[in-house]
């Protein structure tokens, strides 16, 4: 359970964890003793895109992000709009690319991160021009994606099978030797 969400949004009381009574029997939540808000800690519906120009599926590393990490193009959805005008706008703003044809991937959890995400196979065309928001991207024959077991990489390892690729996990990979002292045997 988020412990983010600290106080009242109505009476500014802070919250506490407070068992009570609903449909599916006693459920502790936060919930305000002064005016008796509860905060239902609902996932947060992500959108995130696998994106293809000419052939080639685009990863980009986030300005946030350790290491040489690189994912699908994400981002919230906003009030107002639907997943697939949230996904073309993202798409938009994060790459300046145009979306030519959308078609919904699937839905999964993201448990660790209390969000659900809608993905979409995502044809593009234009010239790549990142925001602030990312400082490179790849892009890459669907051969060469290597897949994540959590969030968008289960997304992008149900589009490959779709597309007739067997997705290859990193988790599955090699690991590269910690660096460290060298250490004789004996």
């Amino acid at each position: 359970m988020s412990t983010a969400f600290r106080f009242c949004p109505l009476c500014a009381t802070p919250l506490a964890l407070i068992a009570q009574e609903e449909d599916s029997g006693l459920v502790q939540r936060l919930r305000c003793p002064g005016c008796d808000f509860t905060h239902w800690n609902n996932p947060t519906p992500v959108l995130a895109a696998i994106v293809e120009v000419d052939g080639l599926v685009m990863l980009a590393r986030n300005a946030a992000w350790p290491g040489k990490m690189y994912g699908l193009i994400t981002g919230f959805m906003e009030a107002g709009e639907t997943p697939e005008d949230g996904i073309r706008r993202e798409i938009g703003e994060e790459t300046s690319l145009s979306v030519d044809a959308l078609e919904l991937v699937g839905v999964h959890d993201f448990q660790r991160m209390n969000q659900v995400i809608i993905t979409y196979h995502a044809r593009a065309h234009g010239e790549v021009r990142l925001s602030p928001e990312l400082v490179d991207y790849k892009l890459l024959r669907p051969e060469q994606l290597r897949c994540w077991r959590a969030g968008t990489g289960m997304a992008l390892a149900q589009w490959l099978r779709q597309q007739g690729h067997e997705p290859v996990f990193m988790e599955d990979l090699p690991q590269k030797p910690a660096a460290g002292p060298a250490r004789s045997a004996g």
